[in-house]
């Protein structure tokens, strides 16, 4: 039984020193599409391209000579060309010439997607090919059956297996969508966001041909409880071995999704276009630099659910259980080697690191001692992508600046989480915009400072509110992630305006942004807390059909479930002191299910059914288990205070500690904020989560 680890675990097992090796980078960044009209034009992949070259060469874990991170883009000074289909085959084939057994290579793909009938229509469950658009992209051409100068699934596949057949190692990045639909539903004149597909009618192809395409593709129709296929074929399914590098990729987004580009990071004077997939996972592996494939991949499937930030689904595929870049694994890096400047101190670590304006961080002697030996304390004046600027903060009992090391280790001291929401108000004008209007005094009452209210295009804002006069319900107010994309209108939350008075309107608005704040409240704080604790409890989650027919969910990605399914789960307490475990499910439906606390003493080993999924909301859930080291004697740690109902339909089924106030807290207590610091000696409490996607049975 393996403990499921995800997020990132603070104790590793050493890995065993590595063979000399080169490591090299491919990046590819298609902004400009001269064949195409301007308005599919982006302006992201050229700001991702930088940004990946950047971290890769001065921040990675390991080394990326300048002279082996190629860049093809457009508009990027120093590009060693532009992307067009001929740069990208001589390029790669030129990479895989030069690469030998044990080296590392990175790729990543910025841009266009879209769909065309597949040459072999057999080999696609739908008949089509996913391709990816370089810059020369040309219309379809129907009699060589091709889109012109696109670079086809089947032919990146041939490439990648060309690299692993070197016995190089491969981890390949695609930041583009396929397919897919998303209506802009909140206008406000932000032209920097733009989605990353072209439909094919774009490229000329016809409607009839698609529809002939999809004819002639395989008609079974897939298991629902199976992942998603790839939305580009990245490589034959042969794995490592005999010589053969191992391969690891990651998709944007599903082939039913659009995934966005837009300004980042948000509140920044100096923002730029960026995919929002890219710059995501950068974020993640500059905070988490040792962490494993699945890891990373779960940890941006968080950040997309507390963030609002996109509501696609990203895939990841491959041997998860390695450790990025071929690396050695360690924990999760929270301090930074301080230089002195005529302004105070700067390290080498920004906003890209999860630090903002006005953080205050500990200044240490050494990378080993504890915190609570800190010499003082500094705060951030200046917060770029990559450094940040640090001033010394005046206080009694604690050394001189003056005295510090020359160079002092500057540590984070805790994650100041805000447990409050800002909401992006519609556009005025139009009926349920002016009814919202009437209806805001009671609204603003009602949630108080929890929830803070924005004008409409706030580049700032967690979530928007949009009329959508096509949709369904015309006369509703509908909430939107903050890029204003709706891509399922069936699960997109809303409130109707034209059976409501004021008073009324305002109260059903006021549940609903509270409800959804709650749940994402409380992944920010499973996501603070994480599993870093070092506590030593194997937890299994099992999955199926019925008690025969149960198997262990994968600790990474968003596996699948469909209505029936019953979920298990299986943990043993390996430590000499009691843990308690409170199991908390958080439905596609906002709703949050509290389905068991109880204590495991030493040696103790649970075995237990928790729920059964049903059909009344499906989409993107999340599993959390709390885990909570206990003191003898003491009364269980119950965490059932949290649950709420769904905003519509409900799916089946003292004094606090540290962890147990925090997560009150962001169950809407009285604080704004909490920080989530370490409990003292002994281990921390710690939070596993899972992202489990329900779907249809048919």
């Amino acid at each position: 039984m393996r403990r499921l680890a995800l997020i990132f675990a603070g104790l590793m097992i050493a890995a065993q020193p590595g063979l000399a090796r080169e490591n090299y980078a491919l990046l590819i960044g298609a902004s400009e599409y001269p064949a195409l009209e301007p308005k599919y034009w982006l302006k992201g992949p050229a700001n991702d391209v930088k940004l990946v070259a950047t971290y890769l060469t001065t921040e990675a874990p390991v080394k990326f000579a300048a002279a082996n991170v190629v860049v093809l883009a457009d508009g990027v000074a120093g590009a060693a060309d532009t992307p067009t289909l001929d740069h990208i085959r001589s390029r790669m084939t030129a990479l895989t010439a030069r690469v030998r057994p044990g080296d590392f290579v990175y790729l990543h793909f910025s841009g266009h997607g879209s769909q065309a009938p597949a040459a072999i229509a057999d080999t696609e469950l739908d008949g089509l090919d996913e391709v990816f658009l370089p810059r020369d992209i040309g219309p379809w051409t129907p009699e060589a059956g091709q889109v012109q100068n696109a670079l086809v699934d089947d032919e990146i596949g041939a490439m990648i297996d060309g690299l692993r057949a070197r016995g190089a190692n491969v981890w390949a990045v695609f930041d583009s969508c396929h397919s897919g639909t998303a209506t802009r539903g909140a206008p406000d004149g932000d032209e920097n966001l733009r989605t990353r597909q072209v439909p094919p009618q774009a490229l000329g192809i016809s409607s009839a041909a698609l529809d002939a395409a999809e004819q002639r593709g395989r008609s079974t129709a897939p298991d629902p409880r199976a992942p998603p296929t790839p939305p580009l074929e990245t490589a034959s399914s042969a794995g490592a071995g005999k010589g053969r590098g191992s391969l690891v990729a990651f998709f944007a987004a599903q082939t039913t999704e659009v995934t966005p580009e837009r300004n980042l990071p948000r509140g920044k004077p100096g923002r730029v276009p960026q995919g929002v997939f890219t710059y995501t996972l950068m974020q993640v592996l500059a905070e988490y630099p040792n962490a494993t494939y699945g890891q990373i991949g779960q940890e941006v499937l968080r950040r997309y659910a507390t963030t609002s930030i996109a509501r696609t689904t990203p895939m990841f595929e491959g041997d998860l259980d390695q450790v990025a870049f071929s690396g050695t694994p360690g924990p999760r890096v929270d301090q930074w080697a301080a230089t002195r400047t005529e302004k105070g101190f700067a390290i080498p670590a920004g906003s890209l690191h999860g630090l903002r304006d006005g953080d205050v961080l500990a200044v240490m002697a050494t990378a080993a001692d504890e915190t609570k030996d800190a010499l003082g304390h500094v705060r951030l004046t200046q917060v770029d992508t990559f450094t940040a600027q640090v001033a010394p903060v005046a206080q009694e009992g604690t050394a001189r600046p003056a005295d510090w090391p020359k160079a002092p280790m500057i540590r984070k001291i805790g994650s100041d989480l805000d447990f409050g929401l800002t909401i992006a108000l519609p556009p005025a004008g139009g009926a349920p915009a002016k009814a919202l209007a009437a209806a805001m005094p009671g609204l603003l009452e009602t949630t108080g400072s929890r929830i803070r209210f924005v004008p409409a295009g706030d580049a700032n804002a967690d979530l928007r509110l949009a009329v959508l006069p096509d949709s369904p319900r015309p006369d509703a107010i509908w909430v939107l992630p903050s890029t204003g994309l709706v891509e399922d209108i069936a699960t997109t939350p809303s409130v109707s305006t034209a059976d409501k008075r004021a008073d009324t309107l305002g109260q059903a608005m006021a549940e609903l942004l509270t409800s959804m704040a709650r749940a994402i409240n409380l992944m920010k704080m499973a996501g603070a807390v994480g599993d870093s604790g070092g506590l030593d409890v194997d937890v299994q989650l099992l999955a199926g059909p019925g008690r025969n027919d149960l198997k262990p969910l994968p600790k990474s990605g968003a596996p699948r479930l469909i209505p029936g399914d019953q979920v298990h789960v299986v943990a043993e307490n390996r430590m000499s002191i009691p843990v308690d475990v409170n199991v908390l499910y958080i439905g596609a439906d906002w709703s949050i299910s509290h389905w068991f606390s109880g204590r495991l003493q030493p040696g103790d080993r649970l075995k237990k059914g928790l729920f059964k999924i049903s059909d009344q909301a499906l989409g993107d859930e999340r599993l959390l288990i709390v885990l909570t080291p206990a003191a003898p004697q003491s009364p269980v740690e119950d965490l059932s205070f949290l649950a709420q109902p769904s905003l519509d339909t409900t799916r089946d089924g003292a004094t606090r500690s540290g962890l147990n106030a925090a997560l009150a807290e962001a169950g809407f207590g009285q604080a704004l904020r909490g920080a989530v610091a370490p409990e003292g000696e002994g281990p921390a409490p710690a939070i596993l989560q899972l992202e489990i996607r329900t779907v249809p049975a048919n």
